[in-house]
């Protein structure tokens, strides 16, 4: 894909997220829908938490929700980028529900994020905040 149309692709996503943000809840709501296209958004060699996605979606005590959805996103369509979904202090608290527990370390080091003792080294630099990069 194009950079053209990948920037077309995200400013998409963008406006259907901020859109549903601004209603409430309802059946055709689904707060995980919301953080999986959040979750693509996160850009390859860079990670984010569940409380930074939280917060974007307006629902900052909702963290562990975003765990939830993260941990139910395998299969979707398209793929979701769990693996840089972290908890706040860069630990992968998230690697026991991949295919095996050194998987999620492994997708991150392909793409240049380097881990030691289950930890992303230099996470602060690395750190994606969707409040702060995502505009429209």
């Amino acid at each position: 894909m194009s950079t053209k149309k990948k920037s077309a692709a995200k400013k998409a996503v963008i406006k259907t997220i901020k859109k549903k943000a601004e209603h409430k809840p309802s059946a055709s709501y689904s707060f995980f829908e919301n953080v999986w296209d959040v979750a693509r958004l996160v850009p390859k060699g860079r990670v984010t938490s569940y409380g930074a996605i939280a917060r974007y979606l307006g629902a900052a005590s909702s963290a562990r929700m975003v765990g939830y959805a993260m941990n139910s996103c395998g299969g979707q369509t398209p793929p979701v980028p769990a693996h840089r979904v972290l908890n706040r202090n860069g630990l992968l608290t998230g690697k026991h529900h991949f295919s095996s527990p050194d998987a999620m370390q492994k997708l991150l080091e392909r793409e240049g994020v380097k881990v030691k003792k289950d930890q992303v080294v230099d996470f602060e630099r690395l750190f994606w905040d969707p409040a702060k990069e995502v505009s429209v």
